[in-house]
C-alpha cells in the first residue's frame, strides 16, 4: 500500500512526458518521436526527368537522328560552298576526305531515324499481358461427332472432353484421325457462310500445316502457352478468335488432338501430363477399332 503511494507520483510524471498509443498501449516519448522525424535521412523518391521527357516526346526522339543527319548534310554543303571547294570530292584533299566521312555519318543518322520511326511497340491487351487471366471464348457452341463411329469410341471421345473441360481451362477440342475430323466440340469459330453455325474443320489443310507436321514428326506434345505470339495461329481458324493457349497432342502417328484454352499459360505441367495419358488411352481405343473407324471415315467422305 505504501509502495503504491510512493510510485504514483512517478507514474503520473511519466504519463505526462509520454505519448500513449490508444490501441497498442505502448508509450513513445514525444521528444524521441520528434528527433526521429528530423533526423531521418533515408532514400527519397527521385524523378527521372530525362526518362519522363523521352516518354512524353516519343515521336520527336525517334525522328531526332533524321534532323541531325539532315543538318549535318546541309552544314557540309554550306562549308564547301563558303570555302570555295569544288562540289566534286577529291580523294587527294584532306578536307574532301573529312567531308566524305561526315556525309557517311549523316546518312547513317538519317537511316537510323527512319528505322526508329518504322519500329513501333506492339499494343498488347491487358488479357494477354496478364498471365492467368481468363476470357470468354468468342464463338458458337459446337458438338460434331461422326455418327458412324463405334459406340465405344464415341463414349471415349465424350469422356475425354468432359474430363478436360471439367479440370482444365479447355474450352475447345478437335480430334483429327485418319485424315478426318471425328470430333469437334466446345466453343468453335463462327462459319463465314452461316453465322449461327460453327466453322467446319478442314482436316486436309490442317495436316498440311507446319504445326501438324512438326507435332507428328516429333511425336511429342506441343504447348503454345500464348497463342497470339505464334505465327501458326492462322493454321487453326476453327478455334475461337480469342483462344489464349493451345495444346497439340499427337495420337500415335495417325492423328492429333487440338485442345484450346481460355487462359494464357492456363495448362499447368500436371495438366499437360494428364493430357498425354488421356491421349495414350484414346489412341489405344482408336487402334483397337481402327478398321471400323476407317469405314466410318470413308462413309463420311462419300456422303
Amino acid at each position: 500500500m505504501e509502495t503504491s503511494r510512493l510510485l504514483r507520483p512517478i507514474l503520473l510524471s511519466l504519463k505526462k512526458r509520454h505519448y500513449f498509443h490508444p490501441t497498442l498501449h505502448t508509450s513513445i516519448p514525444l521528444s524521441i518521436k520528434a528527433d526521429f522525424q528530423k533526423s531521418y535521412k533515408g532514400p527519397k523518391p527521385k524523378k527521372e526527368w530525362i526518362a519522363d521527357w523521352v516518354t512524353k516526346n516519343d515521336d520527336t526522339v525517334r525522328s531526332l537522328p533524321i534532323y541531325v543527319g539532315g543538318f549535318s548534310l546541309l552544314a557540309v554543303l554550306f562549308n564547301r560552298t563558303v570555302s570555295g571547294i569544288a562540289p566534286v570530292a577529291d580523294a587527294s584533299s584532306s578536307q574532301s576526305r573529312a567531308d566524305l566521312l561526315t556525309l557517311g555519318l549523316a546518312v547513317t543518322n538519317i537511316l537510323t531515324g527512319l528505322v526508329w520511326l518504322s519500329i513501333r511497340p506492339k499494343s498488347i491487351s491487358a488479357v494477354i499481358i496478364c498471365a492467368g487471366c481468363t476470357v470468354n471464348p468468342q464463338g458458337v457452341e459446337c458438338r460434331r461427332i461422326n455418327s458412324d463411329l463405334p459406340e465405344v469410341v464415341v463414349s471415349e471421345l465424350l469422356w475425354l472432353w468432359e474430363s478436360l473441360s471439367a479440370v482444365t481451362c479447355c474450352r475447345s477440342l478437335v480430334v483429327v484421325y485418319q485424315s478426318s475430323c471425328i470430333l469437334q466440340i466446345g466453343i468453335a469459330a463462327e462459319s463465314s457462310t452461316d453465322v449461327d453455325d460453327a466453322m467446319v474443320v478442314d482436316a486436309t489443310t490442317l495436316m498440311q500445316g507446319s504445326l501438324y507436321q512438326g507435332v507428328l514428326k516429333s511425336g511429342a506434345q506441343s504447348y503454345l502457352a500464348n497463342l497470339s505470339l505464334y505465327p501458326g495461329r492462322s493454321q487453326l481458324p476453327f478455334l475461337p478468335g480469342n483462344t489464349q493457349a493451345v495444346i497439340l497432342q499427337p495420337l500415335g502417328d495417325k492423328g492429333i488432338a487440338v485442345i484450346g484454352g481460355d487462359t494464357v499459360r492456363g495448362f499447368t505441367s500436371a495438366d499437360q501430363a494428364w493430357i498425354t495419358l488421356f491421349a495414350d488411352k484414346l489412341d489405344a481405343t482408336l487402334l483397337k477399332f481402327e478398321s471400323e473407324i476407317r469405314v466410318a471415315v470413308q462413309d463420311k467422305v462419300q456422303a
